[in-house]
């Protein structure tokens, strides 16, 4: 249980790829219960200081650790706490954390849905020292990421910025329920038009991801019934939706279309 964040390098360092890095243990914890996961040693990042929220300037930066129930209770950005309202439950929120959200599978993942469509950047550091990279570019495949084997995820920034923003989040329950289809949208508005367009879908992919057709769609145009038409049909057409038990690839297709198209309209 290293104290700060160079310990916590350090042993990773030292011990390599077989040093299962834990934050909240709610991914963790039911593969080793179950016995699918079996890691010689286990590093928990719950006392390593990385837990804190904070506004810096312009940005607000997100401790990896930090916890669901944290991001609800902040007021700063509203997407966020929407995003961690919907996501599992009580219990888990009060365990659960930012950073271990990115490294969900999907049908999980819903906050890092909502950091993408706010185009947060992920600060991670090792032993070569510290870089930031884009969220968009953090994921790279099925629970696959850019993060070396011997780097820490330990921050998440999220610039504060004038956006008009929306999620939804459908799944068969109304709460504590995985996703058929997530979607987070962010716009910025210049004189009636948009001036920039972030749509980020979650359980459409093997990772949250950006719907660049559809943003493309939005940007420059007023915020109409045909452009929220074709944005949503752009959305549906460039996602990369997946068969499990909760819904068909088909049937995830059409909802991206509905829910893209929903989130557009409220705003």
């Amino acid at each position: 249980m290293p104290r700060s964040v160079p310990e916590a390098v350090g042993l990773l360092e030292r011990h390599g790829p077989e040093l299962l890095v834990m934050a909240g243990g709610t991914i963790a914890m039911p593969l080793i219960n179950e016995g699918i996961s079996l890691p010689e040693r286990v590093m928990s990042l719950r006392h390593a200081g990385m837990d804190g929220l904070a506004t810096r300037g312009d940005v607000l930066a997100i401790g990896a650790a930090a916890t669901l129930s944290q991001l609800l209770a902040q007021e700063t950005v509203p997407l966020l706490r929407e995003a961690a309202r919907h996501t599992a439950s009580w219990p888990i929120r009060n365990l659960g954390t930012v950073g271990g959200n990115l490294f969900t599978p999907p049908p999980g993942g819903d906050v890092a849905v909502a950091l993408l469509a706010l185009d947060a950047q992920v600060r991670v550091v090792g032993p070569r020292g510290e870089r930031r990279l884009a969220l968009e570019a953090f994921f790279t495949g099925f629970m696959t990421t850019a993060l070396a084997s011997d780097e820490l995820v330990v921050e998440i920034e999220v610039p504060l910025a004038a956006l008009q923003t929306a999620f939804i989040k459908y799944g068969r329950k109304q709460a504590n329920t995985p996703a058929v289809v997530t979607v987070a949208v962010a716009l910025e508005r210049d004189a009636g038009r948009i001036g920039a367009a972030r749509v980020a879908l979650g359980a459409a992919g093997p990772h949250p991801l950006r719907a660049r057709r559809a943003e493309a769609e939005l940007t420059g145009a007023v915020l109409d019934a045909a452009v929220i038409e074709r944005a949503a049909q752009a959305a549906a057409a460039e996602s990369q939706p997946f068969t499990d038990g909760i819904a068909t690839e088909w049937y995830r297709r059409r909802m991206v279309g509905v829910f893209v198209r929903r989130a557009l309209e409220s705003l």
